[in-house]
């Protein structure tokens, strides 16, 4: 099997949702599992999702999907150049980030072994701003050389700290002579926090950056009813208990209305995520699920929003017609009343390094859904 050389820009192969991995991990699932894995990939492949980020610090999401994607029931029927794989290094524990050349490679190489391929789509340094920015440098450096390699075929950045990653992505394309090929933020382009569109987009594409991802729409499962998700690991949420109440407040609002605030602010992030992209700067939305009921309803929800045939071409050629979109006055109304409800909480950005954090104090954000 061939390598493809990535000569087509990754603006024009990024479709606008991604199935993250992170919950197929401790951190949100008690007891992930193989035949979890499975399940969901068989489904999301079968709807055209065929995008696929993940992290080695999401354990054990690579191993489980290594071994679904190996299964007979996805080899006999997609070929490996159907679907995309991302991954990221230099995060292994909650304090423990090791970014040095030797462990960026490892990570790759174990990367490949876990998820049983040749090659990964795209490799991102993970949670930058809890490192030096010369180590991140450093570490993009290895990434390129693996790129020439043959092993990887696009690389990226992601974090938190949006002046972080402008920072960096402006320095990549001083030091490297060609910008990063994307971008990963999570929990800024939400119902609750939209600092991304405003404080992000345009600068990091006057960086030579042509795709943005945006994980976590649902704020780490913030903005849904029933509170925020609990895995093996115990309650890992870094919002305050104010923000906890006033986003249990705004789902018990939306649900009097017949409306779910999950699938609300979903819409909303995809919806905003593709009001920002352009024929040559996509921005796009991963969305973390746990089981296939919750794979299916997000896609329903996000179908309702890709409504443009572009953008349903690029969920990989999926057999869906388009519906309606949802984009109405009561939509606009209950998104107002969400933000309202919120108060001072909206726009709140979690406490991050560099903001006064003590990371050895308190227990840093796990994983993004």
């Amino acid at each position: 099997m061939s390598v493809p050389r990535a000569s087509t820009p990754l603006s024009r192969l990024l479709p606008p949702l991604i199935l993250g991995g992170a919950g197929l991990s401790h951190q949100v699932f008690r007891n992930p599992n193989s035949t979890q894995a499975l399940q969901l990939l068989k489904r999301a492949f079968q709807l055209g999702l065929r995008a696929i980020d993940t992290s080695a610090y999401y354990h054990p999401s690579e191993e489980l999907l290594g071994e679904a994607l190996s299964h007979p029931d996805i080899t006999n029927n997609y070929s490996r150049d159907q679907y995309l794989l991302m991954t990221k290094v230099g995060r292994i524990s909650a304090t423990h980030f090791d970014y040095s050349p030797a462990w960026v490679r490892q990570s790759v190489t174990r990367s490949l072994r876990r998820l049983h391929t040749r090659y990964l789509d795209v490799v991102f340094c993970h949670d930058v701003e809890f490192v030096p920015e010369e180590e991140v440098l450093e570490a993009i450096g290895v990434l390129l050389e693996m790129v020439r390699d043959g092993h990887i075929r696009y690389v990226g950045i992601s974090g938190y700290r949006i002046d972080i990653l402008v920072r960096i992505a402006r320095r990549v394309k001083e030091q490297y002579l060609r910008p990063l090929d994307v971008v990963q933020n999570w929990a800024q382009l939400t119902l609750q926090n939209d600092r991304l569109a405003r404080d992000g987009l345009t600068a990091l594409q006057e960086a030579g950056v042509s795709c943005v991802c945006s994980s976590s729409p649902l704020a780490i499962g913030l903005l849904r009813a029933g509170g925020v998700p609990v895995g093996d690991l115990g309650d890992f949420h870094p919002a305050p208990a104010g923000l906890r109440l006033a986003a249990q407040k705004a789902a018990d609002y939306v649900t009097s209305w017949g409306e779910s605030l999950a699938e609300l602010a979903l819409r909303y992030a995809i919806r905003h995520a593709q009001l920002a992209s352009t024929a040559d700067f996509r921005v796009a939305t991963i969305t973390g699920v746990t089981s296939v009921s919750e794979l299916e309803e997000n896609f329903a929800t996000a179908r309702r929003v890709l409504v443009d045939s572009d953008e349903l071409r690029l969920l990989w050629k999926a057999d869906v017609s388009s519906e309606e979109s949802v984009h109405n006055d009561q939509e606009e109304s209950l998104c107002a009343a969400v933000q309202e409800i919120l108060g001072p909480w909206h726009n709140y950005s979690f406490p991050s390094p560099g903001d006064g954090w003590d990371v050895a104090a308190k227990r840093p954000v796990l994983v993004r859904l």
